[in-house]
């Protein structure tokens, strides 16, 4: 009972930058997803200027959609890979 606890006391000692490097090692689709999202964030930010008529509430949703997509795909992606490492590609015992 008490390796379980130095266990968890141990993660407690593990800086920022480590953790979020140890886990994006776990589930790689998950930082793809945040930088893509950023990314298109950043682009609607940029072509903020030259909407043309456009309402502004029309190019945030189309924004908001878009960034979503890119996030809900890399989900989908990061699942797909999990699945295809548990059931396909770990050996036969």
């Amino acid at each position: 009972m008490s390796s379980n606890t130095d266990l968890t006391l141990s993660s407690y000692d593990e800086g920022q930058g480590s953790k979020f490097i140890r886990k994006a090692k776990e589930a790689p689709f998950v930082p793809i997803g945040m930088a893509g999202f950023a990314a298109i964030v950043a682009y609607g930010l940029y072509k903020l200027k030259s909407r043309g008529n456009t309402k502004m509430s029309i190019h945030l949703i189309h924004m908001r959609v878009a960034a979503q997509g890119f996030v809900v795909g890399a989900m989908t992606l990061g699942m797909g890979y999990s699945m295809y490492q548990e059931f396909v590609a770990k050996p036969k015992k």
